[in-house]
């Protein structure tokens, strides 16, 4: 099982998404604190349809909260930053990957401190960066593919 890690995500309807997948593949999702929305607003409840009760989701106050509580990890930065992409690297079962929010991303610090884990998506140069929400679709869906899809049908 793999466990996607939204970073103080800013967007409602992206974090509502996210949920969908996480709970369409199995995967758990980790909410770090402070959210750009309340978690009960209505737009992430509608972005995740009738699956939220399918989906484990933990909730954190902080980055280091977070980290305190899954010591012993194997994490997985994503970032346009790093210099690896997602395909170079072994991504085990029971991963975290950590996605930044909407506007700025991770902090620097995460991504330049461990380039061994660091990953990005390739996209054109120009171009800043994915929807949030397609970004974990591609990554998670790839782990699982690697895997073999396992409990999916």
């Amino acid at each position: 099982m793999i466990n996607v890690v939204l970073v103080e995500p800013e967007i409602p309807q992206n974090t509502g998404n996210i949920a969908r997948t996480c709970a369409c593949t199995g995967a758990r999702l980790h909410l770090v604190r402070p959210f750009g929305f309340e978690i009960s607003d209505r737009t992430v409840k509608r972005a995740g349809l009738d699956y939220w009760d399918k989906v484990e989701i933990f909730y954190y106050d902080s980055l280091d909260d977070f980290f305190a509580k899954n010591a012993g990890g194997k994490f997985f930065y994503l970032s346009t930053k790093a210099k690896q992409t997602y395909t170079d690297v072994d991504i085990p079962d029971e991963s975290f990957l950590l996605f930044g929010k909407e506007t700025k991303g991770l902090p620097e610090k995460l991504v330049f401190d461990n380039p061994d884990s660091a990953i990005r998506i390739p996209m054109g140069e120009a171009l800043r960066s994915l929807n949030l929400a397609n970004s974990v679709a591609i990554v998670v869906y790839d782990v699982l593919r690697r895997n073999g899809f396992p409990g999916l049908r």
